[in-house]
């Protein structure tokens, strides 16, 4: 076994978009596929819908899926930094005022059923990712299910809605975008600090304008879309918003009718999946950027428990794996010879987050029995208890918005309250809050993995402490956790992971302001929401860094919740595979797929 570790993450990092969990240049020549190659990852959550920048969709279980199988104007390396892929298209910043950005997409860049990819894709990903155009007032959460977070059958096929990623920058540009042969032109309403970050080709346009409207001729069903977009036709528009949000919620592979819910514009394609077991992708024989693969066939298998993808490893199931690092994880990779491990921290934090509204009790309503309910959150145990032994500097994340390391985290810990309120467990306290509150044995249900051993073990940490204090802590575990996140009546509390996906510092709104596509606890304060304002258009980066910290106070005086670790990250690839370069950002372990090379004993 031959171990390497890489460093923990880059201190330029403060605030990170999110998802739930060497540098290597892209060639200059396309790869050529090795055929019959294939390799075998093993992933701790299961694929279940195409559309990961939807609400229900927003897991790194599905964006890894989505990464491997599509193109996007930049992409970020493992270093990290960010990096243009201008194979795909090219985008300048036009004017500074107004800010005005123009992308255009290259000639013979192509859709995998071969339609060309252009202006329509574009113009969809605007109207659906700005919520511009979406029905004022509507509000969606009375139409869906608490038992799966997706919508239900009596969700009205008369609104306008899109359920996007509200809150990343999109939504600055509410003028309907200029497009022309393969460009569109955004113009900010005011200047967004990451507007490099804020657009890419999502779901292609001809396939939800054919699946909505009726159409089958391609280019017919995108003349039809980009019209209903720029003449707001609101029957047109309730049509395409609600095939965008749900029709790609697929577990199983889909066939027939369905099959056009495959079509992708990235290096590989879907061509197998069972539900809950695994999914397949080929080389997409119509893929003509720069990212071309060298692997022809990638199996991602659904394997929650960590020690069971060690197994798999071992016995050659798989040949990469990134679980959730335990010390027996670590133990378990010393036993085994012909593979390589790569240790470090990574860009995922733990936390617990509680529900301000639309909670299943209706408890965390009240600020002081949030406040009492946090008195009694063992972080120190948890970290001693499950992370030391991986990591003996691992300390407890006392900062929201900032990663431990990075420029203004000790001056936010040392103003935000995090680790002076919450630093250690306060039974009494905490009992003495609900007497104030005249609250008896309240009851909070916690939303987690219950098929992951460290959230379990986590889980009964917590119950144990807080039950002392008089509260009722009940299990709303579940293996389908990520599409339950925000479904209103379906817990009181819950237990993740944030994958950072960026080095941005605005995406911050995401989370925290009112309405932010991972804003999934219902928050809403409208100081909250001016400063973050603000910080999207906050040139400077020690204002940048002034903001956060306000921003940190301001949570953590509303008793938000509480972050509790950093990651520590393992990553184990056998001698079937090299060019494996795991990064901290996601999607980790997937960011150059395209430079995974199979050795000999790939192609047997």
């Amino acid at each position: 076994m031959r171990i390497s570790r890489f460093g923990a993450l880059t201190a330029t990092v403060a605030a990170s978009a999110l998802v739930l969990s060497a540098c290597s240049a892209p060639a200059d020549q396309p790869s050529e596929v090795v055929e019959g190659s294939s390799v075998n990852v093993a992933w701790n959550q299961a694929f279940y819908t195409y559309n990961s920048n939807t609400s229900y969709g927003n897991a790194t279980a599905n964006a890894n899926i989505v990464y491997m199988t599509s193109s996007a104007f930049n992409y970020y390396n493992n270093v990290p930094e960010l990096v243009k892929d201008e194979s795909f298209g090219t985008y300048e910043l036009v004017t500074e005022d107004p800010q005005t950005v123009q992308y255009t997409i290259n000639e013979g860049v192509q859709w995998s059923d071969g339609v060309p990819v252009d202006e329509a894709d574009m113009l969809l990903a605007w109207v659906a990712n700005s919520g511009v155009l979406n029905t004022p007032e509507f509000d969606p959460n009375e139409f869906t299910n608490p038992e799966t977070g997706e919508f239900t059958e009596d969700y009205p096929t008369d609104v306008v809605y899109f359920d996007g990623a509200i809150g990343a920058g999109l939504e600055n540009v509410t003028e309907t975008p200029e497009i022309g042969d393969r460009e569109i032109t955004l113009v900010y309403d005011t200047p967004f600090v990451d507007w490099e970050l804020a657009f890419g080709v999502g779901l292609p346009a001809h396939v939800v304008a054919q699946r909505a409207l009726g159409i089958e001729d391609a280019q017919e069903a995108k003349d039809a879309l980009v019209e209903a977009v720029q003449t707001n036709d609101a029957e047109a528009l309730a049509a395409l918003s609600n095939v965008w949000n749900t029709d790609w919620n697929f577990t199983e592979l889909p066939t027939g009718d369905d099959a056009n819910l495959l079509v992708v514009n990235g290096p590989y394609q879907i061509s197998n999946f069972v539900a809950d077991q695994f999914i397949t992708l080929t080389a997409n024989p119509n893929y003509v950027g720069d990212n071309a693969p060298q692997i022809e066939e990638i199996t991602v298998r659904f394997i929650a428990d960590p020690l069971a993808a060690v197994q798999a490893l071992q016995n050659g199931d798989v040949d990469v794996i990134q679980p959730q690092a335990t010390a027996d994880v670590l133990t378990a990779l010393e036993s085994i010879d012909g593979i390589t491990v790569n240790t470090g921290v990574g860009g995922t934090y733990e936390h617990l987050d509680l529900q301000f509204d639309q909670s299943k009790s209706g408890h965390f309503n009240d600020p002081l029995v949030r406040e009492a309910f946090l008195k009694t959150i063992p972080r120190q145990q948890i970290v001693d208890t499950l992370i030391v032994p991986l990591n003996p500097d691992a300390e407890v994340r006392n900062s929201q918005l900032f990663v431990p390391g990075a420029e203004g985290y000790d001056d936010s810990v040392a103003s935000n309250g995090m680790a002076e309120r919450f630093g250690d467990v306060d039974i009494e306290g905490a009992a003495a809050l609900l007497a104030e509150a005249g609250v008896e044995n309240p009851e909070v249900c916690i939303l987690y993995a219950s098929n992951n051993p460290r959230r379990v073990n986590q889980f009964a940490l917590i119950q144990q402490s807080a039950n002392q204090a008089g509260f009722n802590v009940t299990d709303c575990g579940s293996e389908t956790w990520g599409g339950l996140l925000g479904t209103p009546g379906a817990y009181d509390a819950s237990l993740f992971g944030w994958q950072s996906t960026s080095l941005g510092v605005t995406n911050a709104s995401a989370n925290f302001r009112t309405g932010g596509i991972n804003n999934l606890n219902f928050y809403s304060n409208e100081e909250v929401d001016a400063l973050l304002t603000e910080l999207d258009t906050a040139l400077d980066p020690a204002r940048q860094i002034e903001i956060q910290i306000e921003l940190d106070g301001l949570l953590m005086a509303d008793n938000y919740g509480l972050t509790i670790f950093q990651f520590p990250e393992v990553t184990a690839f056998s001698d079937r595979v090299t060019g494996v370069n795991p990064g901290p950002l996601s999607p980790t372990i997937f960011w150059n797929i395209w430079d995974w090379t199979p050795t000999e004993a790939a192609s047997e």
